[in-house]
């Protein structure tokens, strides 16, 4: 089985939702598919409408309350390329007054 342009499909990644973005995602683990994080967050984007924009601002930046960490790694970059089956762990901080 191949997937887009005759490639092999990519296996679907584990992601670990927060509870602040649980109102999109409706589970606290999703599947997602990507070969960078760039990707994976397209795809999650694709499958939860919005759930990007509140981890990446207007500027393609990680936005500074958003940690990111894959295999105990954190990411700082979106076009960090993703081992296939890897589980990536989306941690927000709260802040209030």
């Amino acid at each position: 089985m191949t997937g887009a342009a005759g490639r092999p499909p990519l296996e679907a990644m584990r992601v670990h939702v927060p509870t602040p973005l649980r109102s999109y995602t409706g589970a606290s683990e999703v599947e997602a598919e990507g070969a960078t994080l760039a990707a994976v967050l397209a795809d999650l984007d694709r499958r939860y409408p919005g759930l990007r924009f509140r981890v990446v601002d207007e500027q393609d930046r990680l936005r500074p309350h958003v940690r990111f960490f894959v295999d105990g790694e954190q990411l700082f970059d979106l076009g960090r390329p993703l081992r296939p089956g890897a589980e990536l762990f989306v941690v927000q901080a709260l802040s209030g007054g």
